[in-house]
């Protein structure tokens, strides 16, 4: 097959699915402002300031990727456990419901398909050889096919290491309002409340807990699916605790002071662990930038010595 059939190929199947959702976009922008209309005229909505065309520009785009994502997602070319872990990774990162999951597999198509296209455009006029622009291609959609995976990897690192900062602080709060009388889900709460200011990830975290603990009829559920969302250990261990707290009715504000003096003990063992680590890490960089500089001062009077006596 010919590599101009094959990127006529890439042009037709991209068209094919930019346009539709060029389409779905227009309607749903439609839907929307009469929607808000609606709202307006029966006094349900404020009217809106009018925002920059660097923001509308990013709405327009972003509802552009969840519609490809609904497209994709309608089709069933992922089964049911797929998307389930596909959600568990996403909620593991901070990014929850079905926009996440949407944003996400657009996303992915998008550049698949969209990075692939921009990098023929780019080199067609150029003098690079038919192989390497082929090559080219081929590499920018194994980017766009990675590039999403890799991102929400870096965002669930981040995600995880703000939640372990928050966590003891959080703990000192639940102990602080358990001595004050307050009940589980009425700490959980207030503790929700406090920590947006200080640490966001954790507050939304317990703010969920919470709203589930006052939905679901059995609260050690709602308790374990603390730990279960996000897979970190902290949180694993407060969840168990609050479940024992609530099953066997221990005081909270005791195991609560036990478990944040061990996370705190824990966070100060891996600074230790990572400091003792720092003098294998300098290694490298000692003989690549200092030993050349030590070798040059010491034998480079030496050196010019010699040099001179043989002329």
């Amino acid at each position: 097959m010919s590599q101009g059939l094959l990127l006529g190929l890439a042009g037709t199947a991209t068209l094919l699915v930019l346009v539709p959702a060029l389409v779905l976009l227009r309607v749903l922008q439609r839907q929307q402002r009469l929607k808000f209309r609606v709202q307006l005229s029966r006094g349900l909505a404020q009217p809106r300031e009018p925002g920059s065309p660097r923001e509308a520009i990013g709405q327009a785009w972003t509802r552009l990727i969840r519609r490809l994502g609904q497209l994709i997602l309608r089709t069933g070319l992922l089964s049911a456990r797929t998307r389930s872990e596909l959600q568990q990774t996403l909620a593991s990162a901070g990014l929850r419901g079905a926009n996440g999951l949407e944003l996400f597999v657009g996303g992915k198509i998008a550049l698949m398909m969209g990075l692939p296209v921009l990098t023929w455009l780019a080199v067609r006029g150029t003098s690079i050889p038919s192989f390497f622009a082929m090559s080219l291609t081929i590499a920018a959609g194994l980017t766009g096919m990675l590039l999403p995976d890799f991102i929400v990897k870096h965002q669930r690192k981040r995600y995880i290491q703000r939640v372990e900062q928050g966590l003891p602080d959080a703990l000192d709060l639940l102990v602080i309002c358990a001595q004050a009388g307050l009940g589980l889900t009425a700490a959980i709460v207030r503790v929700a409340e406090e920590m947006q200011q200080g640490n966001a990830d954790i507050g939304r975290e317990l703010a969920l807990t919470a709203h589930e603990m006052q939905i679901m009829t059995d609260s050690r559920a709602a308790l374990m699916q603390l730990g279960s969302r996000t897979g970190i250990d902290g949180l694993v261990r407060l969840s168990k605790t609050l479940s024992q707290t609530v099953q066997y009715g221990t005081p909270l504000s005791h195991s609560m002071r036990l478990l944040s003096s061990e996370l705190r003990k824990e966070t100060l063992t891996r600074f230790e662990a990572r400091a003792a680590r720092l003098g294998a890490l300098l290694t490298v960089p000692m003989i690549i930038f200092i030993l050349p500089c030590v070798f040059l001062v010491v034998g480079g009077p030496a050196f010019v010595q010699v040099m001179g006596m043989g002329k």
